[in-house]
This record gives C-alpha cells, structure tokens and sequence, in this order.
C-alpha cells in the first residue's frame, strides 16, 4: 500500500522523526493532517521514571500496522495517508516512542484516522513496554488491553517482577 509507512526504528542506529511523518502524508489533496506523537515521560503510576525498554515482535507489528491502515481506511475512508512508526530499544526520558500521522482532505477524517491507528497500536501491537525507575528497579507496563480485561485485583502489584511482557500504552 503506498499510502502506508508501517516501520520499526530501532533506536540504536535512528530516530523517530516527527518532519518525515508529516511529510509522508502531505498531499496536493489534503487539508486536514493530524500527528500524534508519544514521547517517554519521567513519571507512572506515583514512580518516578528513568527510561523505557521496548521489545517487540516485528513481524506480527508490521501486519498489526497494515490492519491498522486497512481498519482506517473502512471507517475514515479514502483518501488517506497514514504514517505508523515505532522505536525499538532502550530510550531515555523525552525520547520519542511512537509517531502516528494521518492526511485526509478534512481535519474530521484526519483525527478520526489518527487516533484510531493510535489507539489500535495500544490495544493490539504485541509491543512490550519495560519501565526503568529512579530506585534502580524495572517492571513491565500493563497494556491498556490487559488492564481491561483483569480486575485490579489480580494484576500483578507495583513493582513486583515477571518474565512475561505486556503490550504497552502510552
């Protein structure tokens, strides 16, 4: 589909970056271009944050990524050009994690595509999110989909560990 960029950077040899993203979905065509992008913050959860590990399993991201633009395409409809990228590794505070940008020939379709491509990448990327905190320790992050589907009450409390990942949200 040439109006998709579905990638993975691993931040060890690149960045995300925000211009190619937007410059991938202008268009004579188009109006309306939304950007949304998830950086890493200093705080979750009442913990104090000192960076991130993502780890992922590129190939089913990558068909993830194009069901994405498929689902966008049936709800928000063409055209469309829809750019969803993100990093692989460890990153530090404020670095960028995700990058999703919509155009369409109206600012409605565009928002509409981009957060549904974000929130689709939240609730269905097998994408794990390992937090690194100030005391030293790391926990992987429930994903939104995981938090939903459990009772608080039997996810795993703060700060304990396990060798199982979740998939992540920003």
């Amino acid at each position: 589909m040439e109006d998709l960029y579905a990638g993975i950077v691993d931040i060890r040899t690149a960045r995300l970056d925000p211009a190619a993203a937007l410059a991938f979905v202008s268009d004579a065509r188009f109006g309306g271009i939304a950007l949304f992008v998830g950086r890493v913050r200093n705080h979750n959860l009442g913990r104090i944050v000192t960076g991130i590990t993502y780890d992922l399993f590129e190939p089913l991201v990558l068909k993830t990524f194009r069901a994405i633009d498929v689902r966008a395409r049936a709800e928000v409809g063409e055209p469309l050009k829809l750019y969803v990228a993100h990093a692989k590794g460890d990153l530090g505070l404020e670095d960028l994690a995700v990058l999703v940008a919509a155009g369409t020939p109206h600012r409605d379709e565009a928002f509409r595509a981009c957060r549904l491509a974000i929130e689709v990448l939240k609730h269905e990327a097998p994408i794990w999110k390992q937090e690194h905190y100030l005391d030293g320790d790391s926990g992987w992050s429930e994903g939104c989909s995981l938090c939903e589907a459990a009772p608080a009450t039997e996810r795993a409390p703060a700060g304990s560990h396990t060798n199982v990942g979740h998939v992540h949200g920003h």
